[in-house]
């Protein structure tokens, strides 16, 4: 069973980067799958739904800013933390001033989008592997959980502007603002998309975890049609791994 839900988000500043840029980070023009989906998990995410992202509605023209910004060259390897786990002593230490990088993004500047989402309520006693998440969460039966349950929960969180984390647009230093919008044909008719149609290319859809060791991204070619872009289901075959 899936309920119909419909998000307003808004920044300054958004990146959502493609991954084919190695070095220098440049972001997509518009929001990605699962950037959305991470936004409706912010506000309510249970073993027992799945949020399906169907459309995005491009409200502000796609603008870019160029920035720099100091980053880390490197990270602690996961060995030498695991080695220090084991034998209780190790230098963990990173310093900032050694490993400092100057480093170019493109980012979208003034964004604002509308997301419609399905949120589907899974069946008792289903195995769900989280995305991005590799441990498997066995579901028991429970006589109080029912798709109305978790939609009334979602509302009344996302009502009050409540959520478990802040919601981000790419990266976690662009915060999102979001809004519950709850007429979804009225809230388009005041503020329509934008008028553009463009091809966006190939775009990450989201990760495939049924590997928890080999994740695998997953693409599709997306398209901007008078300032909206359909979102194919997980399993249609235009979605490319």
């Amino acid at each position: 069973m899936s309920i119909k839900f419909c998000l307003e988000l808004s920044a300054p500043l958004a990146c959502f980067t493609r991954p084919e840029m190695k070095v220098e980070r440049v972001s997509y023009e518009v929001i990605t799958p699962s950037a959305s989906r991470a936004c409706f998990e912010a506000i309510l995410w249970k073993p027992r739904i799945r949020w399906h992202i169907r459309l995005i509605e491009v409200l502000e023209p796609i603008r870019w800013v160029n920035i720099r910004r100091n980053e880390v060259a490197n990270v602690i390897a996961t060995r030498s933390i695991e080695e220090a786990m084991d034998s209780g002593t190790g230098i963990l230490a990173q310093y900032v001033d050694e490993e400092r990088q100057q480093r170019a993004t493109l980012l979208l500047r003034d964004v604002a989008y509308r997301i419609h989402a399905e949120m589907e309520f899974l069946p008792h006693r289903h195995v769900y592997r989280r995305l991005g998440d590799s441990r498997d969460i066995a579901l028991t039966s429970q006589d109080d959980e029912t798709p109305q349950k978790y939609a009334e929960m979602f509302m009344r969180r996302a009502r009050k502007g409540q959520c478990v984390n802040q919601p981000y647009l790419g990266t976690r230093e662009f915060a999102a603002a979001f809004r519950l919008v709850e007429h979804p044909d009225e809230e388009r008719a005041r503020r329509p998309p934008i008028d553009e149609t463009r091809e966006l290319g190939y775009m990450l859809y989201d990760l495939d975890y049924s590997d928890p060791l080999d994740p695998r991204p997953m693409f599709f070619k997306a398209r901007l049609v008078q300032g909206v872009v359909e979102v194919p289901a997980w399993d249609a075959p235009e979605v490319k791994k």
